[in-house]
């Protein structure tokens, strides 16, 4: 999954879904800013995750009024800059979700591929 070149490695680990939307943005944010100084990251959303990586879902949360971005501007400044999005097969199950319900680009991946990730990276931050 990671590259063996370059220096720096950070996964970012989602676990809130769409009932804690004020978890959402957070980890895209700190994605895109590490993109941006060329490390190289993941995101990997699992248990209640998956849900906002939902096609319908990404334009609808966001701050109340026109105080601020939607979670799609957060998602696409992060995959713009390269930052991988991978997500857990149980956790889909648990959320009634498919691959194909989920924006493009999402990668599907078990728990020996995180486990590799996990392990293989610079730090691991969970939100």
């Amino acid at each position: 999954m990671w590259s063996d070149e370059g220096e720096g490695k950070i996964l970012y680990v989602q676990t809130h879904g769409v009932n804690d939307p004020g978890r959402s943005a957070t980890p895209f944010f700190l994605a895109a800013s590490a993109a941006a100084m060329e490390v190289e990251v993941g995101i990997y959303f699992t248990m209640y995750g998956p849900q906002l990586l939902q096609k319908e879902i990404i334009d609808k949360i966001g701050p109340k009024g026109d105080r601020g971005q939607r979670l799609s501007y957060f998602i696409k400044q992060a995959t713009d800059l390269g930052v991988r999005l991978f997500v857990c097969q149980p956790s889909l199950d648990l959320n009634d979700l498919a691959i194909e319900d989920l924006i493009d680009d999402v990668e599907m991946i078990g728990g020996a591929a995180f486990n590799d990730l996990a392990m293989r990276a610079d730090a691991v931050i969970s939100f």
